[in-house]
């Protein structure tokens, strides 16, 4: 084995960035956006301080925020918006609709027929809505047929994912790939161009996914199970010989740590309701209206020396609190719900929709963060609210645009305007197989056709946007580039290809894609994409083979995120809304990983070498 001379500093310090940056993508505690832009200011700080130079030219600092220009970026951004169109307008609402009647039939093939045609429609849209929309109907299916939805949801959400990787806008990864191969002067992959391999491996998949993957699961509880704590409302009664006559709002709520909080104040002789203000008077007779938690009422009644009622009641064993018409229901933070990097607080959750934040589950558990300070938690995309309102405030949560109820009951937004937003998703893919149209301008076009006829607004355009994709995508068109401008990537190549070197083609075409399964499920995939791009070209080149499979073995291995939770996002939605664990992705995805990386090394090794 011949070990390649080290490179230059400048290629050494890229190699060196990058295993940092993928250390700091692997990071949970550091937002993905901040770690991005840390990349993107290191590689342009050490160009700058450090000028390098290549084939005779100055590689300019300012040239590596390319990535937030670069037509994969625009595609990417707006492929999201014709998604978010097509949730927004319920386009795919008859698909769900007859999906769920078929349910009650035959939960076999239709649980065949749902695989297929969640894989199908991610060939063509980010996976994010077509998961979005299966999840309330599987969920409802579970429901009403009193069985188990741990079968039905990974197997599903692990289908889109297997069918966004068969055509070149599948997923970000494939058009990040695609795109880098391109700039690298290698010829363009057209959208079928790969469809033959990935859709031989996709039907093998879906196989795997209908008959074993659901055996393979043990049966799993909601995350949010509806036997979680509840809110109450009751009376705190305040009788003559209380302590708390004659003070004040304030400072009542002082004796009870400031975790009281008063509704109004019910006060006789007539009944009549006074505000609650932080100077109000407290006196002999007046009713308190307070919501918490059974334990904290207690408390309450024993701290102010006060009679606790339900209704007319007084609350005791034989007159319990009772929540009435309060219902709960479980909402899944999505990218386009407004709530990814704020709190509660922050944009008045209760104030706006009238019902109560129970709990917060993050990572298919719950946190432990103190009733009170749910508020204050910074919300995270995945994230699963536990909410309880009245059922007409549960409805109005339902009607809203951006938050996924997956109480199983959830109705399904459908308007006038979803053939329009069926044509445009459609007529951007039609221009682009059939080469009338980059995919860039095609889907462009497309966004701007659904603004002018109104199924989107701006604020729907801005909210289906990702800043985590935004910035992920152009560090690591940056790290990219400049790994393969500094002889980082051929470094290596030469030493991928000096440990492999008693391999066949076809074993180092495979040992490449099995590199980057792996990476692709313990960091971000499209920097791992990205990255592996330069280095497949490399390697092809010093086999003197043909490039194109080595291109694919990148990114097919990139697309095989389905062994941890955290490999795309998709699987944190899953994950929430089926109360899995993070065993049950690798029982299901490590399988399916192998399967696909043995069927698809040997297609490539039997199409491409």
């Amino acid at each position: 084995m011949n070990i390649p001379d080290l490179p230059n500093n400048h290629a050494l310090a890229m190699m060196f960035i990058t295993v940092l940056a993928l250390y700091f993508f692997r990071r949970e505690d550091i937002p993905l956006q901040t770690s991005s832009l840390a990349v993107i200011v290191i590689l342009g700080l050490v160009f700058t301080l450090f000028p390098f130079h290549y084939n005779g030219e100055h590689l300019e600092p300012s040239s590596l925020f390319f990535g937030f220009g670069h037509e994969a970026l625009i595609t990417v951004c707006a492929l999201m918006i014709i998604g978010q169109a097509l949730v927004r307008t319920g386009a795919l609402e008859p698909i769900g609709r007859n999906l769920a009647k078929l349910w009650k039939i035959s939960p076999m093939l239709s649980l065949l027929i749902t695989l297929i045609v969640a894989g199908t429609l991610s060939a063509f849209v980010n996976n994010t809505p077509i998961v979005v929309l299966f999840l309330p109907i599987l969920i409802s299916v579970a429901i009403r047929t009193k069985t188990d939805s741990s079968p039905m949801l990974l197997p599903m959400g692990l289908a889109t994912l297997v069918g966004g990787m068969t055509t070149t806008i599948g997923t970000s990864t494939n058009l990040l790939v695609v795109s880098v191969a391109h700039d690298m002067g290698l010829p363009r992959f057209s959208m079928f161009d790969f469809a033959l391999p990935a859709l031989i491996a996709a039907s093998i998949a879906v196989i795997y996914l209908w008959l074993i993957a659901p055996k393979l699961l043990p049966k799993r509880t909601p995350s949010l199970p509806d036997t979680s704590p509840r809110l109450f409302s009751a009376y705190l009664n305040i009788k003559e010989d209380s302590l708390t006559i004659g003070k004040t709002v304030a400072e009542l709520r002082k004796l009870t740590d400031n975790q009281m909080v008063i509704e109004f104040i019910q006060r006789s002789p007539d009944n009549r309701k006074v505000m609650a203000l932080p100077d109000t008077i407290i006196k002999a007779g007046d009713r308190l209206q307070v919501k918490d938690f059974p334990d904290q009422l207690k408390e309450y009644e024993s701290v102010l020396k006060a009679t606790l009622y339900a209704g007319t009641h007084r609350v005791d064993d034989d007159h319990p609190l009772m929540a009435d018409k309060q219902v709960l229901a479980e909402i899944v933070v999505i990218q386009s719900s407004g709530l990814n990097g704020k709190t509660l607080k922050q944009v008045s959750f209760k104030q706006r929709f009238g019902v109560s934040v129970l709990a917060l589950h993050r990572g298919g558990k719950a946190m432990d963060i103190g009733r009170r300070s749910i508020g204050q938690v910074e919300i995270q995309t995945g994230d699963v609210l536990l909410v309880q309102g009245d059922s007409e405030q549960v409805d109005i949560l339902k009607a809203t645009r951006g938050l996924l109820i997956i109480d199983g009951a959830a109705a399904l937004p459908h308007s006038q305007k979803a053939p329009i937003a069926l044509i445009t998703l459609a007529g951007a893919i039609l221009f682009a197989a059939l080469g009338i149209l980059p995919i860039a301008m095609s889907s462009l076009c497309g966004v701007l056709i659904l603004l002018a006829t109104g199924c989107i607004n701006w604020q729907d355009a801005s909210s289906a946007l990702s800043s985590q994709v935004i910035l992920i995508v152009a560090a690591s068109l940056a790290l990219g580039a400049a790994m393969m401008k500094t002889g980082g990537a051929e470094y290596i190549a030469q030493l991928f290809v000096a440990i492999a070197f008693d391999l066949p083609p076809s074993g180092i075409l495979a040992a490449l894609m099995l590199l980057l399964a792996i990476l692709t499920n313990i960091v971000s995939n499209n920097a791992a994409a990205v990255i592996g791009t330069p280095i497949a070209a490399s390697v092809a080149n010093q086999l003197n083979l043909p490039v194109e499979p080595f291109i694919l073995a990148v990114l097919f291995g990139a697309n095989l995120s389905y062994a941890t939770p955290m490999a795309y996002k998709t699987n944190i939605l899953v994950m929430n809304a089926g109360g899995y664990k993070f065993s049950d992705f690798m029982r299901v995805g490590i399988p399916l990983i192998i399967l696909m990386w043995v069927t698809l090394s040997f297609l490539l090794s039997w199409l491409y070498l």
